[in-house]
């Protein structure tokens, strides 16, 4: 790989306007195995793929608990995503967004589905290394997750009024 002065840190842009670091980082949510979320009006389900483990691959789990309201499935570095979710246990999701940046961190290589239950009902988020996040209705990340997209894209209709059984199935 072909590494430049614009290649060493999260605060430097290239003369093209991009953070090198950033892009390695969605790069890795591309690469991890998919992962998909979903919602009605009354649940929000996760659903993980695990890859084919060798005999000397420790144990990951790709959907973590974090509240008893929060749990979150991981496409990307599983160790940036451990990381991820002590935060959010010890932040408890105080429903602000503070983006920071720090000199000599680079952004986590892991992309996030989030999904909870508030007073508003059921909730799936999506996150990205780059800091966004949006809220939706049904998303699939991750190394060949087009084809599950697509099927949600033409199913999402149908989703707001299933039960958990019938979201599950989908």
């Amino acid at each position: 790989m072909f590494r430049n002065q614009y290649d060493n840190d999260v605060t430097v842009c290239s003369p093209q306007g991009r953070i090198h670091q950033i892009e390695y980082a969605m790069e890795a949510v591309k690469q991890g195995s998919a992962t998909v979320g979903l919602k009605s009006k009354t649940h929000a389900v996760l659903v993980a793929l695990k890859r084919a483990q060798s005999e000397l691959a420790a144990h990951q789990k790709k959907i973590l608990r974090v509240d008893n309201h929060i749990g979150i499935s991981v496409a990307g570095l599983t160790a940036d995503a451990r990381l991820l979710c002590n935060f959010m246990r010890q932040e408890c999701l105080d429903s602000r967004f503070i983006p920071t940046q720090r000199y000599g961190r680079r952004p986590y290589g892991v992309g996030l589905l989030i999904a909870g239950y508030d007073d508003m009902g059921p909730h799936i988020f999506q996150t990205c290394p780059s800091a966004n996040y949006f809220d939706c209705r049904a998303m699939s990340i991750g190394a060949r997750s087009q084809s599950a997209r697509t099927y949600l894209e033409r199913h999402v209709s149908e989703f707001m009024e299933c039960n958990l059984n019938e979201l599950v199935k989908h």
